[in-house]
């Protein structure tokens, strides 16, 4: 059953407000549309800041930073203050992906698990926390007390399945899609609360009405060209 987010609306018009307004001034001769281009890395930082703002985890903290620090380092090489190649920063690039990695479980609560690669969870598992990174992660979770986690994919897939799973009352599912891919699959007894915004990605919510509105996930988060699919 799809269900629309009004806040995709608010960040649709937006957009077209923004491109709007730039052609405008560019007619007018205020404002050359061609210099804005020198400043396209910027989306690396905007994207950082919103990851940054819906960090629930020092792992995703981090991920955020480093899109930061990628956005402003490449505006700087654009308009010539710096000169740096990609080739002389990939050791960098390694030391902060093993950092993500060793404290991404370090922000979470004691009865929380942390995944890195595909899992059958049995026990105390009702807090999850997932990063796909230029990678893919397939996780079932069994909890009857299922309270929620947070998503990360980036340059990645993840695949969610919670049909094993139930909800005593209410459970928040953060999720963050950058150039990838989150499918969640859910009870046919759950009903979906779909906040999540998508920038040009897409959101898709095949879930049914279900019988009794008792058991509520509520999805929120960001799809920045990537892609969400919930499904029972």
């Amino acid at each position: 059953m799809n269900k629309s987010n009004p806040k995709q609306h608010i960040v649709l018009g937006t957009i077209i407000i923004g491109i709007g307004v730039l052609a405008l001034l560019d007619k007018l001769n205020i404002f050359p549309i061609g210099q804005i281009f020198n400043f396209w890395p910027c989306v690396f930082a905007v994207i950082g800041f919103l990851k940054m703002a819906q960090s629930n985890s020092r792992s995703s903290m981090l991920i955020g930073v480093g899109f930061v620090a990628v956005g402003i380092l490449l505006t700087l090489k654009q308009l010539g203050f710096i000169h740096v190649e990609w080739r002389d920063w990939w050791p960098v690039i390694l030391i902060a992906v093993g950092a993500s990695i060793i404290f991404r479980d370090k922000n979470v609560d004691s009865s929380a698990k942390s995944f890195l690669s595909s899992d059958n969870l049995t026990g105390d598992n009702s807090y999850l926390q997932i990063t796909a990174l230029l990678g893919g992660n397939e996780t079932s979770n069994n909890s009857q007390d299922f309270k929620g986690g947070e998503i990360t994919a980036i340059m990645g897939g993840v695949e969610l399945d919670l049909r094993n799973a139930s909800i005593q009352s209410e459970a928040v599912l953060n999720v963050w899609a950058t150039w990838g891919g989150v499918v969640v699959k859910v009870p046919s007894d759950w009903t979906v609360v779909n906040h999540v915004t998508a920038i040009l990605g897409g959101i898709e919510d095949k879930t049914g009405a279900a019988p009794l509105a008792t058991k509520r996930l509520i999805i929120k988060g960001t799809a920045i060209m990537g892609g969400l699919e919930i499904r029972n």
